[in-house]
């Protein structure tokens, strides 16, 4: 690891820390929110969030094979839920929000599957991964298996 940035910078990984409670108490069920951790950090090429938030699911009781085929979630037919697939589309767009602006196409797919609050809070847990795996690469963060 480059630097031990838990302990020089404590007050700001608490506040990251407190968006993540909020988003777990959000109502968003946690695998699916685990779904789009995962989706989110295979694109960015986070090992410390691929590794934390594989077992997570793989604990949960997602099958293995779900996992495998997250990458190609659009070809997997049935393996996703409609609601998952929306959640999948949404985490995709924002990760990779320089290049697509956040489709309106992907905003209404998002928005026919989950209620305002849902998609507000799906957002929040969209940009915490992604911020979380900035610092996660940025600072060399290794897997811990």
């Amino acid at each position: 690891m480059r630097l031990d940035y838990p302990k020089i910078a404590p007050a700001g990984i608490r506040a990251l820390g407190g968006v993540h409670v909020y988003v777990d108490n959000s109502g968003l069920p946690k695998a699916l929110v685990n779904l789009v951790y995962l989706r989110c950090s295979l694109i960015n090429g986070c090992a410390y969030c691929i590794d934390m938030h594989s077992r997570d699911l793989l604990k949960a009781g997602v099958p293995a094979g779900k996992l495998l085929l997250l990458p190609a979630w659009r070809e997997a037919g049935e393996m996703f839920t409609a609601q998952e697939r929306a959640a999948l589309q949404w985490a995709e767009a924002l990760t990779r929000v320089s290049d697509t602006h956040a489709p309106d196409a992907d905003y209404a797919a998002v928005s026919a599957a989950f209620s305002p609050k849902e998609v507000v809070d799906l957002t929040l847990a969209i940009g915490l991964i992604n911020v979380y795996n900035r610092v996660s690469i940025g600072f060399r963060a290794a897997p811990t298996s």
